[in-house]
């Protein structure tokens, strides 16, 4: 029987948007876009953008693709405005599930957020019904290798301003106070580091676990949120097997 872990949840996502870039890369250039309009183009001056910017980069977005997102938004003051609004519910035997969303249309994104929830044995919740089981944190996840000195990387990481590094044989996840996530993230990318993925996520602070038949349903609804064209992100307490 397999295992549980959290970085199963990791890499089932990357899997996913490594398969879907065109949906991940749009998805993306459009918080680009809102960054850009709250903060100004410029990543040095808006800590915004250039945590967007690094969840990018470890999607593996070309930089001219997020050059030409940031230009794009900078000339689209008159356009389309999207509101960030998270939706929060919950799945299958009392699993906990934020979805962040940006939109143009916040009652048709709350259909179709509330017909997810429904359709696979959850239900959608009032707001502020989970978000007190997830912390905000940066968090940025390696691959552990054979030739990486854990005691080397822990001091690099936690001098940049980590707060906590936890390793094990799967992987190495390094968690920040979200303001120095993109200081911590370009510590390890100047001394090498292979990163696999990095963003300001909500993290669960306990997790739930399924039984196979519950796990199928749990899957199918995360599916179905992710595929919608304005949900950005989908973050859930499930632990999934690895």
């Amino acid at each position: 029987m397999s295992g549980h872990s959290k970085f199963a949840n990791i890499k089932h996502k990357k899997e996913k948007n490594d398969a879907k870039k065109g949906k991940i890369f749009t998805k993306i250039g459009r918080e680009i876009v809102v960054a850009v309009r709250q903060g100004g183009p410029d990543p040095s001056l808006n800590s915004g953008l250039n945590d967007i910017i690094n969840k990018a980069k470890s999607n593996n977005m070309p930089n001219d693709t997020i050059n030409r997102a940031i230009k794009r938004a900078s000339g689209e003051a008159g356009d389309v405005e999207f509101e960030r609004i998270v939706y929060e519910g919950y799945g299958i035997s009392g699993v906990a599930v934020m979805v962040e969303c940006l939109t143009d249309n916040k009652n048709r994104t709350a259909a179709n957020v509330r017909h997810g929830f429904s359709k696979y044995g959850g239900n959608m919740g009032t707001s502020g019904c989970v978000n007190y089981l997830f912390d905000k944190k940066g968090q940025i996840v390696l691959e552990n290798t054979s030739d990486i000195d854990e005691d080397e990387l822990m001091m690099l990481a936690l001098e940049a301003g980590a707060e906590d590094i936890d390793v094990d044989e799967e992987g190495i996840e390094v968690i920040t106070e979200p303001d120095n996530f993109s200081q911590v993230y370009q510590a390890l990318l100047d001394q090498g580091y292979e990163i696999l993925s990095g963003e300001v996520a909500q993290i669960p602070q306990t997790t739930v676990s399924l039984s196979e038949e519950e796990s199928k349903e749990m899957e199918k609804m995360l599916e179905h949120l992710e595929e919608d064209d304005d949900v950005q992100n989908v973050y859930h307490n499930w632990e999934m097997e690895d």
